[in-house]
């Protein structure tokens, strides 16, 4: 998460709740890796594969490649 958002999230969710609801949020230690977790099963996705560029793709065509793939 972002720096400050548990408490902000916090603040924001307690103006919009009833005032007996008790509100966690939780902010996982691991959520620092989650980027590339998310990444790694992107990269595994036969669908997300047939939009890779290989090294020599990209030598070929250049930058205008990865835009147009």
């Amino acid at each position: 998460m972002l720096h400050g958002i548990e408490e902000r999230m916090l603040k924001e969710m307690s103006t919009l709740a009833p005032p007996t609801t008790q509100i966690n949020i939780i902010a996982r230690p691991e959520r620092k890796y989650l980027t590339w977790i998310g990444g790694s099963i992107l990269a595994s996705l036969a669908v997300f594969q047939q939009r890779w560029i290989t090294k020599s793709e990209y030598f070929e065509a250049g930058p205008f490649l990865v835009g147009h793939r």
